[in-house]
């Protein structure tokens, strides 16, 4: 709830200053749909303990099935985008029921399999019939329906669906399996139950972003799901710290602006992009926030903390 109400706060303060330009719009909108693919994400590598490189894989059924949709069939906006998530969290389910029975390196590499046999099918789209997805020229003109509004208002249900969850006893198993599967087991949790549902459910969330996504590039191309953009979100996950969701989130805001400032240095961009990485995991490696969460309690007894630490200053120099 913190993020959200900073993202408001902030969208605000830009309105006031006159700079919610079309520019500012886009890169708002844009954090708000890496903010959704950041806390899936999170579910699955820092909740649950796996380690997913498919991210953008589900993220590009999500983005096809929903583009597709209002393109082609002028479905409305909504619908297609729910339709894109389904589509998405049903391939988690059919790819998790396999491969989550692999651990570690296996199970990255099973997942990034996966974003790339996706990647490839679309490219090669023309050849096996589906001559509407125009394959590597990809499609343009997909209505532009995503906004900051959209955009805010997914972000907002994606992170209260995914703390909710959290704190279910779902999201207890789900935490069981990530700190020791072998008791969790002995306990009588499904591991692979709870593996599957985390998977899907965090693929069905990078379908949504993804289905906002589309609506926001107004495009569908296959380069725009390729192996790096599920790096990009790893990387946001573990700068925000593994398992904390406003972490995630934070990292998420936090370089979707500064690779946008970044884009005046031209070819040092990645240089300096990478060096600030190196940096924050060399004297942060547990991540921004480690595994803690912050909220609006987080601030206002941090508040309380400082009035009266003012108010004790304040009497020992009365004494004085």
């Amino acid at each position: 709830m913190a993020i959200a109400l900073g993202a408001v706060a902030l969208y605000l303060m830009l309105d006031w200053l006159g700079g919610t330009n079309e520019y500012y719009q886009h890169i708002l909108t844009l954090s708000a749909i890496n903010v959704i693919l950041a806390v899936s994400l999170n579910l699955i590598n820092g909740l649950t303990g796996q380690f997913s490189l498919g991210h953008a894989g589900f993220m590009a059924v999500g983005a096809y099935f929903s583009g597709s949709l209002t393109y082609f069939a002028k479905v409305p906006y909504v619908p297609a985008l729910l339709v894109g998530a389904l589509a998405a969290g049903v391939a988690g389910f059919l790819v998790g029921l396999p491969t989550l029975r692999l651990r570690g390196d296996y199970l990255a590499i099973a997942t990034l399999g996966f974003a790339e046999i996706i990647r490839v099918l679309i490219v090669g789209s023309e050849s096996i019939g589906l001559k509407f997805l125009a394959g590597p020229r990809g499609v343009q003109g997909i209505p532009g329906y995503t906004n900051f509004g959209w955009a805010y208002f997914f972000m907002l249900v994606t992170i209260l669906v995914l703390r909710n969850f959290t704190n279910s006893t779902h999201g207890r198993a789900c935490v069981a399996v990530r700190e020791d599967e072998v008791a969790a087991e002995a306990m009588g949790v499904d591991t692979t139950r709870y593996k599957v549902l985390a998977f899907s459910l965090g693929a069905g969330f990078a379908g949504l972003a993804g289905g906002l996504f589309a609506h926001l590039l107004q495009l569908l191309h296959p380069d725009s799901y390729g192996f790096l953009k599920s790096v990009d979100y790893v990387v946001m996950v573990v700068m925000g710290g593994m398992g904390s969701m406003t972490g995630s989130a934070l990292a998420a805001i936090f370089l979707t602006v500064f690779n946008e400032v970044l884009r005046k240095a031209l070819e040092l961009r990645m240089v300096i992009y990478a060096l600030v990485l190196v940096a924050i995991m060399l004297f942060r490696p547990q991540g921004l926030l480690g595994s803690r969460e912050l909220s609006v309690n987080t601030f206002r007894r941090l508040g309380n903390l400082v009035r009266r630490g003012r108010g004790q200053g304040g009497g020992r120099r009365g004494v004085a």
